[in-house]
């Protein structure tokens, strides 16, 4: 009786006069990856730096855990958020788990490789480890319609790839170039942190196709199928305490502007967020999500 009281006693104290509790910081990464816009809600750099150095220094945590929604987006940013999650889980020598909701395809399961463990949903789908560029051509549209583009520049590259310009097959080559280092440092960014867990072939593992949880596991993409929940209270016991590190409160409406002036920079920022927002619609639709 005299045990169960205290126990209730202790509920009603400050949580730093308690007993401690193993803690898991769990950092969410929702949304597509791209760069820093007042309008935008792409994941990047710049929007997570803070977030992740806060994940890391949460006293008593046992370890982060990243819970990843992303199809993907900006290969850069994709890079320096995962390189900043090893970096800091190296130097404070804390385990990092990935929990795949819907997606970690492309960028996204970049971010994933950070982890030590990637843990999937059984309907998560993983993979698409390649690289992709789209755009429109406009050239004959602007000649039906009788505009005539004008550009001036010093620099014989500088209208590569111009929308409004037949398409060369020396740009198309240079492009993709690109593409295949970008692919290159993709795949032995993989390589390198799925050492020794790996078991399809490259052309498989690295054609950009894609996976469900079981399959992705099979080939070595993954690690185990479970939630972010089970699988922690199973390393660190049923009372593990989970602490979300998130953007403060009211950030959301700071971002958007709202009682603040509105000039023509904010007008091209606006339209811009719109544009990633529909960008990162139509990748999310590659995955049939």
């Amino acid at each position: 009786m005299l045990k169960r009281g205290a126990g209730r006693l202790l509920q009603w104290l400050p949580e730093r006069w308690r007993r401690s509790a193993p803690v898991v910081a769990v950092l969410p990464l929702s949304g597509t990856i791209g760069t820093a816009s007042r309008f935008s809600s792409s994941l990047n750099l710049a929007k997570l730096d803070k977030l992740i150095d806060n994940a890391f220094a949460l006293k008593g945590a046992k370890a982060v855990a990243l819970v990843i929604n992303s199809p993907g987006g900006s290969p850069a940013q994709s890079h320096l958020i995962m390189r900043r999650i090893r970096a800091l889980a190296e130097e404070k020598k804390l385990p990092v788990f990935a929990f795949v909701e819907d997606v970690a395809a492309s960028g996204g399961y970049m971010i994933a490789c950070a982890a030590d463990e990637i843990i999937a949903d059984p309907a998560s789908i993983l993979g698409s480890i390649g690289v992709v560029s789209a755009s429109f051509g406009f050239d004959k549209l602007i000649d039906r319609i009788g505009i005539e583009r004008r550009v001036h520049t010093a620099g014989r590259s500088k209208t590569m790839l111009d929308p409004f310009r037949p398409e060369k097959a020396e740009d198309v080559e240079r492009l993709a170039a690109l593409q295949r280092d970008i692919h290159d440092m993709f795949i032995a960014l993989v390589k390198e942190r799925r050492a020794g867990k790996l078991k399809g072939e490259d052309e498989l593992l690295f054609s950009g196709e894609f996976w469900l949880a079981a399959r992705a596991i099979e080939l070595g993409l993954a690690d185990a199928i479970g939630d972010i929940r089970s699988v922690m209270r199973a390393r660190y016991g049923e009372k593990v305490r989970f602490k979300t590190v998130s953007e403060p409160r009211g950030l959301l409406a700071r971002r958007l502007g709202l009682g603040t002036r509105f000039s023509a920079a904010d007008s091209e920022q606006l339209t811009q967020g719109v544009l990633a927002a529909l960008e990162g619609r139509a990748i999310h639709a590659r995955f049939g999500l």
